[in-house]
């Protein structure tokens, strides 16, 4: 039992020193905490005390600058006031004394308009008495001459008619004969001008084409019922289509390649076919022009592969390829381009230039030549602005324009284009010149008569002695047709120059369409 209560005591007095001790313990670090916080507030006391001083001076910075900027502001502008009531002076200034001036002058105005005033009035004076005088003079005059003024008047015209009457007769006699002294040296002129423009083996071999067929009884089925069908294939093609009594041929006659050569293959496929009717000819001349443009691209394309020339525009490949079916002189363009590119990269390359620039500019130095809208531009122009429209380089496209010495050579590639298009266009046999004239000429008449409003399509055929207008029915009448085939002859005859005479044939036809669904 003491044993159990000296225990307890033991507890008791155990934990008691224990609270003892964890109380003053406590109390020990409250204390510190309580002076850790002090400190710490006082820090951060200070901090606040700091940065409320900065602020401060930063407002205060701040307002001084704000009231500095004021304070210019308001001296640039009572400055700009001074200055604008300084010039408001000058103006009053000016003003004023233009208010002078314009007084002065106004009052010699008036002056002058009084003054004015006065000499009209003399002159008025005066022509009152010269209309006086002139009416006693001519009253005198006619008392002498016994005639009055309006019969001197038409005896004075009747001889002045006589005399010019006269005068005109005799200069058309002395044009009249003039005209019989030359007309036997003018019609020679005119008959040797006809034989060198027609030149008949240049004329076949570059405007005819020989279509062979079978046998002579395809012909009639070519010509159609009442030539219905050769009439509709020459108006789809252009082409004059002869057939004579020459065995197993009909002649293509017209002076584009391109179109010879659609007629030719819309001819076969016709042929091949059997079908031969008006609809059917128009729906194969459509393919086959859509074939002939898509081997012009194919042509380009290959030449510019033989030849080693990459990078060239989709429209210079085309132009290329279109050179297959243009002459110049005679001479086929795209051979006659081959061949310059060819020279073109042999000669630089010896000179110790770029063969492949070269190449390139001999190429596409006669691409001016191909285009269908021809502008009023040299060949050498036009195909300088093609390839500078298509990216080429500016060497590239100074040697196409200077090639004829229409603009300046710029680099060394210019002469050596120059020297090799004459190299390969004058051997010999390689051209014709009276080709070109005679291209030219038909074209010239197919762009005259494309010129006026409402004509659709232009056909030269027999040669350029025949031209085939083809107008709009709801465009035109019939007596407008009248009046449009006159105005065309009258401006051949005015502007263009041409061996015979030129039969101009203005067609209107109306079609009506449908389709059965």
């Amino acid at each position: 039992m003491d044993l159990i209560i000296g225990v307890a005591a033991g507890f008791v007095f155990g934990g008691a020193l224990a609270y003892f001790i964890w109380d003053k313990a406590l109390k020990s670090k409250k204390k510190r905490i309580i002076a850790e916080g002090v400190a710490e507030a006082e820090v951060i006391k200070k901090d606040k005390i700091l940065q409320a001083k900065e602020k401060f001076l930063q407002l205060k910075s701040e307002h001084e600058k704000y009231i500095n900027e004021r304070n210019s502001a308001l001296i640039n502008l009572e400055n700009k006031q001074k200055q604008r009531e300084s010039h408001l002076n000058q103006r009053r200034d000016e003003v004023n004394r233009k208010s002078k001036e314009f007084e002065t002058t106004r009052r010699e105005v008036e002056a002058i308009r009084e003054n004015l005033n006065l000499q009209l009035q003399r002159v008025e004076h005066k022509t009152e008495e010269l209309d006086k005088v002139y009416k006693q003079h001519l009253e005198k005059l006619e008392q002498i001459s016994g005639l009055s003024a309006e019969d001197a008047k038409a005896q004075l015209v009747q001889s002045l008619q006589e005399e010019a009457k006269t005068e005109a007769i005799s200069y058309i006699n002395e044009i009249m004969e003039e005209a019989k002294q030359t007309a036997n040296k003018e019609a020679k002129k005119v008959v040797v001008k006809s034989i060198q423009r027609v030149a008949t083996e240049t004329a076949i071999e570059n405007a005819v084409t020989i279509f062979h067929i079978e046998s002579d009884e395809i012909k009639g089925r070519i010509i159609g019922r009442e030539g219905r069908n050769i009439r509709a294939l020459e108006a789809a093609t252009g082409v004059e289509i002869v057939v004579d009594d020459t065995p197993e041929a009909i002649v293509l006659s017209a002076f584009d390649p391109v179109r010879r050569e659609i007629a030719r293959l819309a001819l076969h496929q016709l042929v091949t076919d059997g079908r031969i009717h008006p609809a059917r000819i128009e729906e194969v001349v459509g393919k086959v022009k859509k074939q002939i443009e898509e081997e012009i691209i194919e042509t380009g394309k290959r030449t510019t592969i033989d030849l080693g020339i990459h990078g060239l525009h989709p429209e210079l490949i085309r132009l290329i390829g279109k050179m297959k079916y243009r002459s110049s002189y005679g001479q086929n363009l795209l051979q006659h381009s081959r061949e310059t590119a060819n020279l073109c990269a042999i000669m630089a390359s010896e000179l110790g230039l770029n063969p492949k620039k070269a190449k390139r500019a001999g190429l596409l130095h006669d691409i001016g030549k191909v285009p269908d809208d021809e502008p009023e531009l040299p060949h050498a122009i036009l195909g300088m602005k093609l390839a500078e429209r298509y990216k080429e380089k500016p060497d590239i496209a100074n040697a196409i324009g200077s090639h004829h010495d229409e603009v300046e050579m710029q680099t060394l590639l210019a002469p050596i284009v120059q020297v090799c298009d004459a190299i390969s266009g004058a051997r010999p046999g390689a051209r014709r010149e009276i080709v070109e004239s005679y291209i030219k000429r038909l074209k010239d008449l197919e762009d005259l008569a494309l010129s006026y409003p409402g004509v659709m399509k232009t056909y030269a055929i027999q040669a350029g002695r025949e031209l085939r207008v083809i107008v709009g029915s709801d465009k035109m009448s019939d007596q407008e047709t009248e009046q449009l085939s006159y105005d065309i002859s009258k401006r051949i005859q005015d502007e263009m120059t041409y061996p015979g005479q030129i039969k101009i044939t203005v067609i209107r036809e109306t079609r009506a369409v449908s389709y059965a669904k």
